[in-house]
């Protein structure tokens, strides 16, 4: 059972992985289909960079998930060679990274509020002009449309893997 939570544990990581790989190999389309979008909304796309907004992997986009991944892959192990100490940190990530997921969904359905907020609060005049909903999809529109299907994969997998993890370590 301590191997069916390792494996599951390992399928989590490689799960969080794909995020910023994805935006790294895609963002820099996505971006460009962005800053098209400001100049049909006659806003200026430097604006992007002068706030510091980015669409590629860079900083917490990275750091956040590998972080995840390394966190799983080591709880991974800890099941792998059955120490003790892996069934109640198994009971702590998963049950954590169920809840961060949750929270990457309710980001992602509530993005255009939160977009609408962050460009207010950084203060910039022209942001506060960009209509936020075409802007969103254009950037969203860039990615491929396998993207979409690998969200959802992923999705899955946190969730279905996370709970078989859990349910095999309670079962050990």
């Amino acid at each position: 059972m301590n191997t069916l939570a390792a494996v599951m544990q390992l399928l989590v990581a490689v799960a969080f992985v794909s995020i910023p790989v994805v935006r790294h190999r895609f963002g820099p389309v996505a971006k460009a289909a962005a800053e098209a979008e400001l100049r049909r909304q006659n806003v200026r796309p430097e604006v992007l960079a002068e706030n510091k907004i980015r669409f590629d992997a860079s900083g917490h986009e990275t750091a956040a998930p590998v972080t995840v991944a390394a966190v799983m892959t080591a709880t991974a192990a800890l099941n792998l060679v059955g120490a003790d100490l892996a069934q109640l940190l198994t009971w702590i990530f998963s049950s954590l990274v169920v809840l961060m997921n949750v929270a990457i969904i309710y980001s992602n359905l509530t993005a255009v509020k939160s977009v609408q907020a962050a460009f207010r609060r950084k203060g910039d005049p022209e942001l506060t002009r960009v209509e936020v909903a075409p802007f969103l999809r254009a950037a969203e529109g860039a990615f491929p449309r396998w993207v979409r299907v690998q969200t959802y994969l992923r999705n899955t997998v946190v969730f279905g893997g996370s709970a078989v993890a859990l349910v095999a370590v309670s079962l050990a």
